[in-house]
């Protein structure tokens, strides 16, 4: 069964995040994975481009009632209707999950991720700390290249 990635990042991004997150979302396409992201503009549709362009498959979970805001580069589009509390679904969806940058909705899925035991790679992205916590739970990457092979790494049922 593929692996399911969760790309995550924010809606108004810089242009090192768009054309990261569309690397990622190529390479992810070609390792076979099914991207998983929020469905809108930003990270999320330059992930879904980059899929898209490497014939990979992508699930956008959208916030709001119906599919008219998508990116028309997803395979499949999902309307929920909760908002913000899609974030769940997505975290809830992925088996691990790569941060490109972001906002406070990226930092919310980030959490939700690591809460669910789900391995988090990060590109330009929070970094979270803690009196009691040893290091940064988050898994840093570089480059989209290094983003990837960290997955493969984490999850090695990907070729």
């Amino acid at each position: 069964m593929a692996a399911y990635v969760a790309v995550i990042g924010a809606s108004n991004a810089t242009d090192w995040e768009l054309a990261t997150a569309e690397e990622v979302g190529r390479l992810l396409g070609e390792a076979g994975c099914v991207l998983v992201c929020g469905g809108l503009g930003g990270v999320m549709n330059a992930a879904a481009r980059g899929c898209q362009t490497a014939g990979g498959a992508s699930i956008g979970i959208l916030p709001g009632d119906d599919r008219v805001d998508a990116s028309r580069h997803l395979t499949v589009a999902v309307a929920t209707g909760f908002g913000e509390a899609r974030n769940v679904i997505v975290a809830r969806s992925a088996d691990a999950v790569i941060a490109v940058g972001g906002e406070f909705g990226t930092l919310s899925e980030i959490a939700l991720a690591l809460k669910m035991g789900k391995p988090v790679i990060g590109l330009g992205t929070w970094e979270l700390g803690r009196d009691d916590l040893a290091k940064d739970p988050i898994v840093r990457a570089e480059t989209a290249d290094a983003a990837v092979t960290e997955l493969r790494r984490l999850l090695p049922q990907i070729p």
